[in-house]
């Protein structure tokens, strides 16, 4: 792996001095940012609405468990910081596209001009894993996990505040949209022949067991349901890098990187 590490590095500091990559990296982190701020202040007007569909998954579990009531504040600022990360979050999926596309243009320089050809299918994949992601976790995590959470403490009067909730629901959301990007870094791993297909299905079992480790440290309940959900899509998406690996590095299909 060392020799393939270096042999990239030379390939991208040969063509492109390292404080030029870092002023390009700060160019493109600068853009990054005005793109969710120019996100944010379109989501802002739709802030009650975004906040809506958030509250839906709490409302419907303490319904489901016989409770009533909804999100309470402790702070008078809190609603106000809520509405801040309600717009941050919309502003957050609504710019990923842009996001995305400077990333793409800090990693271009480095590739050859037969890989350049991806930044279609690159934008494409990447968007739709994120907002796939987050979709996911909105509509099958996050409400298992509340119905869990919820029916623990069914013998307790919650009193669940906006800002504790926020918190756990972007974790959940946005750790998905990360987590279902995983194709992409095996994209560009193997890309730089840092593994191929034949090693990734090689280590398949360790490859489970690391998952699932991670699964149970970044899931928020502790039930044995809450984890798989978190880990299925990860062990999908593992098998999706292998097709991936694969289609990537033709010429690499029957010989063995070791990393």
């Amino acid at each position: 792996m060392a020799d393939g590490i270096a042999s990239v590095l030379a390939q991208n500091v040969g063509s492109m001095p390292v404080l030029a990559h870092l002023e390009e990296l700060r160019k493109r982190i600068i853009l990054s940012v005005v793109g969710i701020v120019v996100g944010f202040f379109s989501c802002w007007s739709f802030a009650d609405r975004i906040f809506a569909l958030m509250q839906k998954p709490i409302i419907e579990a303490l319904r489901h468990h016989g409770l009533g009531g909804g999100l309470v504040y402790l702070n008078p600022t809190e609603p106000f910081n809520l509405y801040l990360e309600v717009g941050l979050v919309g502003g957050i999926f609504l710019a990923s596209p842009f996001v995305f596309y400077q990333l793409w243009l800090f990693i271009a320089p480095g590739l050859y001009r037969r890989e350049k050809r991806y930044v279609l299918p690159f934008l494409l994949s990447t968007v739709g894993l994120f907002l796939g992601g987050g979709f996911f976790g909105y509509r099958m995590v996050y409400p298992a996990s509340l119905d869990f959470l919820i029916g623990y403490g069914q013998r307790f009067q919650p009193m669940i505040t906006i800002g504790e909730y926020t918190k756990l629901f972007l974790t959940i959301i946005i750790g998905l949209g990360l987590i279902f990007e995983m194709p992409i870094l095996v994209f560009f791993l193997a890309l730089m022949r840092l593994i191929t297909a034949r090693w990734m299905w090689r280590n398949l079992r360790y490859s489970i067991l690391a998952i699932f480790i991670v699964a149970a440290i970044v899931t928020p309940t502790t039930d044995i349901l809450n984890m798989c959900l978190f880990a299925t899509p990860m062990v999908a998406l593992y098998a999706i890098g292998i097709g991936v690996a694969w289609l990537v590095n033709p010429e690499h299909r029957h010989t063995t990187q070791v990393l």
